[in-house]
């Protein structure tokens, strides 16, 4: 993998095709390999050393950190990892990790010890997970009061409430459940090609719902555009069914025509330009979420609970990524005023902890 695969950007105007080396069409995503790395044996004897170390000082998962975790030859392929993400196309695949041969918890802490390279672990939901689990638990998508990751159902295309998302894939389902990720740079540009006026739509606030996950004062709902420009970066939030479950709430305007046949086309452009992977055990998919969407297909599970589809998942804050609107502060959880927002969810009450199952 060469250090520098970075193509040109150029500031993102309002209304403007934007140049970002994150937009990129599915059939050269298929093309190219240097967004995908295999872990040799090296890395793996210098990360499970890392494991060795930490499990010694019985330190807790919550508590890890960089220095805590020490990868003197990993921590390189990680930080261009975290630059290809950033700056480059926005998405990354990592092969080979050995699930299957390592316990539960040794896995937790290698996959929260590499995640702190490249960003800072920040709560999933309501319960305070740094460390999150994509597993059915039963239940529907559309109920507000679930969240869709502990679900079988098939997701929407949508955009996390952190700045990347990692997922490991610890066990696959029966059938089904396929990943699918857009550049949403693309799928910008795509829609300003054929219908400026719809993408001029999206750049205007859209409530979403929290769905049941407040924060301290906040209302159970909040404005976020789909298309954000700032600071001459252009980032996107679409999660659809989040900004179609607002309309529960009766105090909120209704959908207009535009707005209604904007959201239609971003459905038609998702799977126009939806690049598919099928994850297999011992992979590592991160996603950049303000130039990425991505959902999966349904699934059916093994009846054994054993061996029932499983995916850790991490959501991770950079502060040192691109900069983001205020408007974001509404979604995400930010400490202070004018700081940029950390991400995650925090409600009250909330306590960060970090377990080995759904």
């Amino acid at each position: 993998m060469d250090a520098k695969i970075h193509l040109e950007r150029r500031p993102a105007i309002s209304g403007k095709q934007v140049v970002d080396p994150a937009a990129w069409k599915p059939h050269v995503l298929a093309q190219t390999d240097d967004w995908k790395y295999t872990f040799n044996s090296g890395d793996i004897a210098e990360i499970s050393a890392a494991v060795d170390a930490v499990q010694a000082q019985g330190l807790d998962l919550i508590n890890l950190n960089r220095d805590s975790f020490p990868l003197p030859t990993v921590s390189s392929i990680l930080g261009r990892i975290k630059s290809e993400l950033l700056d480059g196309k926005g998405v990354f695949l990592m092969h080979g990790f050995p699930v299957e041969e390592w316990s539960v918890e040794r896995v937790a802490i290698a996959y929260l010890g590499m995640g702190h390279y490249i960003g800072e672990p920040v709560s999933q939901n309501a319960m305070g997970h740094i460390l999150g689990h994509v597993k059915s638990l039963g239940g529907s998508y559309f109920d507000p009061k679930n969240r869709g990751y502990n679900t079988s159902a098939g997701l929407p295309f949508h955009a996390d409430s952190s700045d990347i998302t990692g997922l490991l894939c610890k066990q696959t389902a029966k059938a089904g459940g396929l990943s699918r990720v857009v550049s949403t740079v693309e799928l910008h540009n795509v829609m300003t090609e054929r219908r400026p006026e719809l993408a001029a739509e999206l750049a205007k606030p859209i409530y979403r719902d929290r769905r049941n996950e407040v924060p301290e004062g906040k209302l159970p709902y909040y404005k976020l555009p789909v298309f954000n420009y700032c600071e001459g970066h252009l980032s996107v939030s679409m999660s659809r069914g989040y900004i179609e479950s607002a309309q529960r709430f009766e105090e909120l305007p209704r959908f207009s025509p535009q707005l209604r046949a904007a959201l239609n086309m971003i459905d038609e452009l998702n799977e126009e330009l939806a690049f598919d992977m099928e994850l297999q055990v011992g992979d590592i998919q991160w996603v950049h979420n303000h130039v990425t969407s991505h959902s999966r297909t349904e699934y059916f599970d093994w009846e054994k609970q054993e061996k029932r589809r499983h995916l850790f998942r991490l959501w991770l804050s950079t502060p040192d990524g691109r900069p983001l609107p205020q408007e974001y502060g509404e979604r995400f959880h930010s400490l202070e005023a004018g700081q940029r927002p950390v991400g995650g969810i925090l409600v009250p009450g909330t306590k960060l902890i970090a377990p080995l199952d759904a």
